[in-house]
């Protein structure tokens, strides 16, 4: 079994792979050596294991995951990748939108496929038809767009968001609310519409934490797929265990 472990910047995800499936996953907001014992104790037979993280991790984690297992590898901008990468500044790159990537080829093998990946951040990348990874963009997610609007002025109001929006805010928190969430689906239909002006019927993956609040909003067609980043690190894995 491999054992993947995705590291973002609030919480952690885990998940073990058997014959390229999850057969389970979970979600924490600490990550310990605890948690990683207890999954060796609960599920034997993991041979490999691949760690993604965004942030510094304890160095008793990472010491406890290269002792631990026959094959670890943690993924950074020298790992080998089954796509090409051609992102002009790799050194730069979120491992976590590399992975995204690398699931969105494999789900769609030989499609054009868009990442929209609605996180902390909101990012767009796409990958080719022929692998090659080419890019994409960042701009501030859901809950960053809110927070942002209340510290950097005197007197907006902290919001939440709201599953239901108006098309114009009668009040100082509904013009919040419909400013925010408005005009993150329309950026992200904006977006949709000018790949799909230069790639012919791309594929469309919706992934990250908000992901199901936008699922339904989006007038373009989309796959929503939760365990993007983690399909992606396993594929990293596999490739990289057959070198």
């Amino acid at each position: 079994m491999n054992l993947v472990i995705d590291i973002g910047n609030s919480k952690t995800k885990l998940a073990l792979f058997r014959d390229g499936r999850i057969i389970t996953s979970e979600q924490v907001e600490v990550f310990t050596v605890s948690l990683l014992d207890r999954m060796q104790s609960e599920y034997t037979g993991i041979t490999h294991a691949i760690l993604c993280s965004v942030r510094e991790l304890d160095p008793s984690i990472m010491e406890y995951l290269t002792g631990a297992f026959p094959f670890f590898l943690e993924l950074n901008k020298s790992t080998p990748l089954p796509i090409i990468n051609a992102y002009r500044t790799p050194a730069t790159l979120g491992m976590d939108r590399l992975a995204a990537v690398v699931g969105a080829s494999n789900i769609f093998p030989g499609k054009d496929v868009l990442v929209i990946d609605a996180g902390t951040a909101l990012t767009f990348d796409l990958v080719t038809s022929d692998n090659r990874y080419l890019g994409g963009n960042i701009s501030p997610g859901l809950n960053m767009r809110f927070n942002a609007l209340h510290h950097y002025t005197g007197s907006l109001p902290l919001v939440v968001e709201k599953d239901d929006f108006p098309v114009l805010g009668e009040t100082t928190e509904a013009a919040i609310v419909a400013g925010v969430e408005q005009g993150m689906v329309l950026e992200i239909d904006g977006f949709i519409d000018k790949i799909k002006a230069i790639y012919t019927d791309p594929e469309v993956i919706l992934t990250g934490g908000d992901s199901k609040f936008f699922d339904k909003k989006l007038k373009n067609s989309i796959f929503v797929n939760q365990n993007l980043v983690l399909i992606g690190l396993n594929e990293i894995l596999n490739f990289n265990v057959q070198q």
